[in-house]
């Protein structure tokens, strides 16, 4: 077994038994954060290698529910953010997932189906959601396990962009997570696990909240598909239901069209993007 050098795994293993407890008795669904996840120089230098905000291989999720961009090419990133990321899928850090949310036999994700890296820009959200459940390629892989890292050299509370826990039945937020530098979410996937950061960016110009995500899965012999299910919160007005519900019918068509002839994100962010300015001139 190759050693983890980039990742803390001694610190990590020897609270183990603290965390899994947190985990499991988490509000409102199984969830933890763990700070100082790299070693020091290891985060240094990926928030140094992150890809600068006009890389030409960053690609556009902007329609009414979410405005963010993603790279979902690892040998597109620095030396140490790909080697960041395998470890992550490494058997010693899947082990260690497998022991601190009780989830056995999890399947870790290269291809990146919905991970990578990650940044929204001032101004950008991403409204309240449970995620896809299985993977787009391998149909029988059902998705059970988020794990986000934030890449931010700096992020004030000021900004926004806490990461939104809400209950299954969204009602109320019931935990919020700052994405610090060098911490880290790890969260149970299901049908009902909401989460989000729907309030626009107010950080700087030519700043973004920047972090890596990737998902694990468990082969199942008949998962239930579901696309992303974006949902509005309580306060929000009549109209804003309605858009998101417009776009989350979108996001549900075209997740079974991604599935079934192949077609790339990129189309199908096009083809949202439209549905947006669509609704948009319409409301005139």
């Amino acid at each position: 077994m190759t050693h983890a050098t980039l990742v803390d795994m001694e610190s990590l293993r020897t609270k183990l038994p603290r965390l899994a407890g947190e985990y499991a008795s988490a509000q409102p669904f199984p969830h933890v954060v763990l700070d100082g996840v790299l070693t020091q120089d290891a985060f240094r230098q990926a928030v140094a290698e992150f890809p600068a905000i006009g890389d030409p291989f960053w690609k556009g999720y902007l329609h009414v529910n979410e405005t963010k961009y993603g790279n979902t090419q690892p040998d597109t990133w620095g030396p140490t953010l790909n080697a960041v990321a395998r470890e992550f899928v490494s058997p010693e850090f899947v082990t260690f997932l497998e022991e601190l949310t009780g989830i056995p036999n999890l399947l870790p994700d290269w291809t990146m189906d919905g991970g990578g890296l990650h940044q929204t820009l001032r101004g950008g959200h991403l409204n309240v959601h449970a995620d896809f459940t299985t993977h787009h390629v391998k149909e029988n892989w059902s998705r059970r396990v988020n794990i986000l890292l934030y890449l931010n050299d700096e992020w004030r509370e000021e900004w926004g962009g806490q990461l939104e826990l809400w209950d299954s039945q969204m009602t109320a937020a019931q935990a919020k997570v700052q994405p610090a530098g060098n911490r880290m979410l790890v969260f149970t996937t299901s049908h009902d696990s909401f989460h989000g950061h729907p309030d626009a960016l107010t950080c700087p110009e030519g700043m973004a909240r920047r972090s890596m995500a990737l998902y694990y899965f468990t082969e199942e012999a008949s998962p239930v598909r579901k696309a992303t299910n974006y949902r509005a919160r309580p306060d929000e007005s009549a109209s804003k239901r309605a858009a998101i519900a417009v776009d989350r019918g979108a996001v549900d068509l075209y997740d079974r069209a991604k599935r079934r002839l192949g077609i790339s994100d990129e189309q199908v962010s096009g083809v949202l993007k439209k549905v947006n300015l669509l609704r948009r001139r319409t409301k005139k």
